[in-house]
């Protein structure tokens, strides 16, 4: 791969950046996630993704309510 930058960029003489200035701007901003390619065969698209992680929100939910109804004896 052949540089196209002109000589005159000389990004190591620029004064007062930083790099990363922003990634944690970025960040919050952001919930991307990487899935693992086991894990992404599984999901078609991110709304599939979406939907599952809601029922397993829903799944959590009702063994917690489950768990804070049963009698202590």
């Amino acid at each position: 791969m052949e540089d196209e930058l002109r000589s005159e960029y000389d990004f190591a003489q620029m004064e007062g950046e930083v790099r990363g200035k922003y990634v944690e701007r970025y960040r919050t901003k952001t919930n991307m996630v990487r899935l693992d390619p086991d894990v992404a065969k599984a999901f078609p698209n991110d709304e599939a993704v979406n939907n599952a992680l809601r029922l397993l929100i829903q799944i959590a939910q009702c063994q917690q309510a489950n768990t804070n109804e049963q009698p202590t004896e």
